[in-house]
């Protein structure tokens, strides 16, 4: 069974920037109920670069197991997850791993990919400052294939532009929806 809204996934590397570009992207949409910015939920307390709900592991599994998730996966031996009750809206963008995106397309009949990048040194430098992640994990190296994305942004410079990137997306993704309705 497919599921509405459209989707959005924003994927890519960590430290490529992907939570910045999504907050200035929901400032920017705010009090727009067309679109909305799922608060992902995971088995970690937040933390400067995230904002996110925390579950302890039994609590994510007993969520999950009451079906409170519409997508979850497992990277860095920690769980993520996107709660079904946040996916109110005709377009849903969320941060999500690459390893979901076949299983959202299945799931959601309007599935778009957003690739958010950048060179690796600077990916690197990023996590070094974050202080978090062991860089010896290699998850700078770590090789997903998926499709070609939707839009893919270089998020080298200004994070405003990155974010207008997105911004501007979304636009042209909330003028489809209304010429389709």
């Amino acid at each position: 069974m497919l599921l509405d809204p459209m989707l959005v996934l924003v994927v890519g590397p960590s430290c490529s920037g992907k939570d910045t570009l999504l907050r200035m992207a929901a400032t920017h949409f705010l009090g727009n109920d067309d679109v909305v910015f799922p608060r992902r939920v995971v088995t970690r307390p937040p933390g400067p670069w995230e904002d996110h709900a925390s579950l302890d592991f039994d609590q994510f599994a007993e969520a999950r197991q009451r079906g409170e998730f519409v997508l979850d996966w497992e990277a860095h031996e920690l769980f993520y997850a996107i709660p079904r009750a946040e996916m109110a809206g005709k377009i849903a963008v969320c941060n999500v791993s690459r390893t979901v995106i076949a299983n959202a397309r299945q799931m959601f009949a309007q599935t778009r990919v957003v690739l958010v990048t950048a060179p690796l040194e600077v990916l690197n430098a990023r996590l070094q400052a974050r202080g978090r992640e062991v860089m010896a994990d290699g998850r700078l190296h770590r090789q997903i294939e998926i499709e070609p994305p939707d839009l893919t942004i270089d998020n080298i410079g200004d994070p405003a532009e990155g974010a207008g990137l997105l911004i501007g997306y979304i636009e042209a993704l909330c003028e489809e929806v209304r010429n389709k309705g």
